[in-house]
């Protein structure tokens, strides 16, 4: 509904960014500063993470990637109108992998990306023990 209207009018969409960036990014800053002190990760999902320069605000990264076929068909079974006209406002995947930190790959079933970030966390931790950067 507001999807379809919003990814399909440019004006539509600057309003409505206009509005929700800036809450957005007050949330995500009130949410880190409660977290609990000695709490090694905290994750955020966040579509428009390099086009709104959000990414500065994160230690580590991770775009999440998978075929675009794929992609769209995700989309489209969970309700999600105006797919072309929302992609075609983001930056392309390719974009979002070379800009990120870390890529993974999401063609598999749940668990096998679940199974993936169970993997990039340890990762991740380890490099925190070791005093190094992952």
């Amino acid at each position: 509904m507001i999807g379809a209207k919003v990814f399909n009018d440019p004006e539509e969409l600057a309003w409505l960014e206009a509005q929700i960036h800036p809450l957005v990014g007050a949330e995500i800053h009130d949410w880190l500063a409660r977290t609990e002190p000695g709490t090694k990760f905290a994750v955020a999902e966040i579509p428009l993470l390099f086009e709104g320069e959000m990414h500065r605000r994160f230690d580590h990264t991770v775009a999440i990637v998978a075929h675009e076929d794929l992609r769209q068909e995700r989309a489209r079974s969970r309700g999600h109108e105006g797919v072309e006209g929302r992609e075609a406002r983001q930056l392309s995947q390719a974009e979002k992998a070379a800009r990120a930190d870390t890529v993974i790959e999401n063609d598999g079933t749940p668990d096998q990306l679940e199974t993936k970030l169970a993997a990039l966390l340890e990762s991740l931790e380890s490099g925190l023990t070791t005093g190094g950067q992952s």
